[in-house]
């Protein structure tokens, strides 16, 4: 378990083998212009345990080492079918060296199917050299069974209130958001705000001790256990997720659940993917401090009436995407790479983009 991550692993009775790895610490510069600590994981009994399990099809997580061996284990049995999960977007991968972009491109050739979170993983993989039929949407979702029983209805005094969860660290935006924030309150004296940051992390002291203006009030609420988070939700009236990259963002799908408009970053797949400007949100580019400012403005100034019809087609939107969903999108996957590369047609009753809610998780050349 990675040192920043502070919770244990649940199995939920899976059988599950932690393979043996080596960690190592990395200090990663975004182009974006932020900097954080990040791991990178290099296990190296991949091909034995594939070995020992016989595997017939393999979906290895990530573009590294784990893939490096599964791609090997390919090799030696042709029969096998290897399918690449990808968690990535345009935005995450930016800066990434040619040497490492070409050791993708050769581990990608190797796939018989590859998962894409979103429209910006695709077109990255797509920029790979991968064959558009053999990209699979499967967009990350969370049980959202206990977000979608909370009433749609907030109090005159908790509409508004801006909330946050996450990591407070720097690649979350939360200090350019903040300054930003503080510029529109100054230009609106007549205004005030409650911001509640929900988590935990090394720029805690920094955020406390921004030069707010008195109408913004900063409350910290530190880490909360899983099963809080419903009654949090309930308090919240607007998410706030500037974070400058993101591959996705499941605090999105639990904010729409929960009936809470988003206001977000672009650099956020969620938000590109799920959330429609002026619909059941606002967007920005977190880089363009005057496209924050116009969201802030829109969020904070939208007429009561609007924020009911946002919190409905919010939680509408987010409806469909549920792990079963997803199971499904994967075994979709699977069919395409067992069925001699696409020859045959995927499994039917697979779901395909309706109402134009949630993109189809057939293969992508449907979309």
């Amino acid at each position: 378990m990675e040192p920043n991550r502070n919770w244990k692993p649940e199995w939920g009775g899976l059988p599950v083998a932690v393979q043996k790895t080596w960690t190592l610490p990395v200090h990663r510069k975004h182009v974006h212009g932020f900097s954080e600590a990040a791991f990178v994981h290099v296990p190296y009994d991949t091909l034995a345990l594939l070995l020992r399990e016989h595997a017939s099809v393999v979906i290895s997580g990530e573009l590294g080492a784990r893939t490096l061996q599964a791609a090997i284990y390919r090799c030696l049995f042709p029969r096998t079918k290897l399918i690449i999960w990808t968690g990535l977007s345009e935005v995450t991968e930016k800066g990434l060296g040619r040497l490492r972009t070409s050791f993708r491109r050769m581990l990608l050739h190797f796939a018989d199917a590859v998962t894409a979170n979103g429209s910006s993983a695709t077109r990255y993989l797509l920029g790979l050299g991968v064959i558009r039929e053999k990209i699979f949407r499967v967009p990350y979702g969370v049980d959202i069974s206990h977000f979608l029983g909370l009433p749609l209805q907030r109090e005159p005094n908790v509409a508004r209130r801006l909330i946050y969860f996450g990591r407070l660290v720097q690649r979350k935006g939360l200090q350019p958001f903040l300054e930003v924030l503080s510029t529109w309150l100054r230009d609106h004296p007549e205004s005030s705000c409650e911001f509640w940051l929900v988590g935990d992390g090394p720029l805690r002291k920094d955020l406390a001790a921004f030069p707010a203006p008195s109408s913004l009030k900063l409350k910290f609420l530190g880490n909360v256990e899983y099963e809080e988070l419903p009654r949090l939700y309930a308090q919240g009236g607007v998410l706030a997720f500037p974070t400058l990259a993101d591959e996705w963002g499941v605090v999105v799908n639990e904010a729409l659940a929960s009936g809470i408009p988003v206001m977000g970053s672009l650099y956020s797949q969620a938000v590109e993917e799920m959330v429609r400007d002026g619909i059941d949100g606002w967007t920005f580019h977190p880089d363009r401090p005057e496209e924050m400012y116009a969201a802030i403005d829109r969020a904070l100034t939208v007429p009561s009436e609007k924020l009911d019809e946002m919190r409905r087609a919010g939680r509408e939107r987010i409806r469909p995407l549920t792990p079963e969903y997803g199971a499904k999108c994967i075994l979709a996957a699977i069919d395409f790479a067992c069925s001699s590369r696409g020859k045959k047609s995927p499994r039917e009753g697979t779901p395909q983009a309706k109402s134009g809610r949630i993109n189809g998780c057939a293969n992508d050349s449907t979309q």
